[in-house]
C-alpha cells in the first residue's frame, strides 16, 4: 500500500512540476507582452508629442507668415513719420507713438510665439536666409558681407519663414 502512494505522490508531483512549469511560461510571456505595450505606449506618446510640437509649429509659421506684412508696414510707416514727427502737432506725436507701442506689442507677441528676427547686417552672406537683392563694390566691407538689411527675415527654430532682403558687397 505504501508503494502505490509513493506512486500517486510521484506522480502528483510530476503533475505540479508539470503545470508549474506551464505557469512560469505563461507569465513569462505576459510579461513580456506587457513590457512590449509599455514600449508601444510610450513610441506613441513620444510621437503624439512630436506631431502636436510641429503642427504648432506649423501653425505659428502660417499666422507669422501672415502678420509680417502687417509689422513690415508699421515699420515703414514709423521710419517714414519719424522725420516729420517734429513739424507736427501733439495730437499726431500721440497718434505715432501709438502705433510704435502697436509695433512693440506686436513683436512681443512674435517673439513670445518663437518668431525670431534672422541676423543679418554685417553678417556673412547666407543663400540659405538671406536673398540678395543689391550688390555693390565697396572696400568698406569684406566681399560677401551683408552692408544692409532692406526687409527683415524671420524664423521659428530652424525654419526659416522669409528670408532677410540685403545688400551685399562685393570686391571692387
Amino acid at each position: 500500500m505504501q508503494w502505490a502512494s509513493s506512486t500517486a505522490n510521484s506522480e502528483i508531483g510530476t503533475c505540479c512540476r508539470a503545470e508549474l512549469k506551464r505557469l512560469e511560461g505563461e507569465v513569462k510571456e505576459l510579461r513580456d507582452s506587457l513590457a512590449r505595450r509599455q514600449a508601444d505606449f510610450e513610441n506613441y506618446r513620444k510621437r503624439m508629442e512630436r506631431e502636436r510640437s510641429e503642427t504648432f509649429n506649423r501653425v505659428v509659421v502660417d499666422i507669422a507668415a501672415k502678420l509680417l506684412p502687417v509689422l513690415d508696414n508699421l515699420k515703414r510707416a514709423l521710419d517714414t513719420e519719424a522725420s516729420v514727427e517734429a513739424s507736427e502737432s501733439d495730437e499726431f506725436r500721440h497718434f505715432l507713438s501709438g502705433v510704435d507701442l502697436i509695433y512693440k506689442q506686436l513683436n512681443g507677441v512674435l517673439d513670445a510665439l518663437g518668431v525670431k528676427p534672422v541676423l543679418a547686417e554685417g553678417e556673412r552672406f547666407d543663400p540659405h536666409l538671406h536673398e540678395a537683392v543689391v550688390t555693390e563694390s565697396t572696400d568698406d566691407f569684406e566681399p560677401d558681407t551683408v552692408m544692409q538689411e532692406i526687409v527683415r527675415g524671420f524664423r521659428v527654430g530652424d525654419k526659416l519663414i522669409r528670408p532677410a532682403l540685403v545688400k551685399v558687397a562685393v570686391k571692387k
